[in-house]
């Protein structure tokens, strides 16, 4: 028996409309220069405060930049998104077979609980672990030990599934599989370059990875 971290951003949601909208809101109030939505959707999956910094220029800036974009993603952004089509259906495939199941995000934890029950994922996943607002736990390699304690889950039996290298790279690092997906925001070569196991192009294929 295996048990399955989901990251949330890019593998069970698609939350490009909210993350960059909300970037740019942010931009536009401090004055600098705004991207399109499509130029902001590599600020999807890694922790955004560093994303702000290369984006702004400067630690202040992206301080300031961070408490903008959460001033309209806390209301408006959240819910700017929307579940990948089928991914239910895949859920509860796994959900059937009696696998553990979690979700495992960069996203601090308040937005991220919040999301998961608003699109009614809630009931496939035991809990639901993400960052604090202070930045605790942002780095996936940290937020996923900290989840393996918690959860008393040996990371030989466990399986991270994300888009990202950020994914990835956690998983391996805690000597997790690391399974990328191919439909978010991540790219066959970063996924390679980051050490995946398997890389699956679409989610229904996850379950011939996923078996217990």
């Amino acid at each position: 028996m295996v048990t399955i971290f989901f990251d949330l951003d890019g593998t069970l949601t698609d939350p490009k409309p909210g993350i960059t909208r909300s970037i740019q809101y942010a931009l536009e109030h401090l004055g600098v220069s705004v991207p399109s939505e499509d130029e902001l959707a590599w600020c999807i999956g890694p922790p955004l405060l560093a994303s702000l910094r290369k984006l702004t220029g400067t630690d202040e800036l992206a301080d300031r930049a961070l408490l903008l974009y959460r001033e309209r993603f806390s209301d408006v952004g959240l819910f700017e998104n929307e579940a990948y089509s089928g991914i239910t259906d895949t859920l509860s495939t796994l959900a059937a077979t009696r696998q553990r199941m979690f979700v495992a995000t960069s996203k601090p934890a308040v937005y991220a609980t919040r999301i998961v029950d608003h699109f009614g994922l809630k009931p496939y996943f035991e809990r639901v672990f993400g960052s604090e607002l202070d930045g605790t736990r942002v780095d996936k390699r940290d937020l996923l030990r900290y989840a393996l304690d918690e959860t008393n889950v040996d990371p030989q039996h466990a399986i991270m599934i994300g888009d990202r290298s950020h994914d990835v790279v956690g998983a391996r690092t805690n000597g997790m599989t690391a399974i990328g997906v191919l439909y978010g925001y991540g790219n066959e070569a970063e996924l390679r370059e980051a050490g995946a196991h398997h890389i699956c192009a679409a989610h229904p294929e996850l379950l011939g990875h996923c078996a217990a």
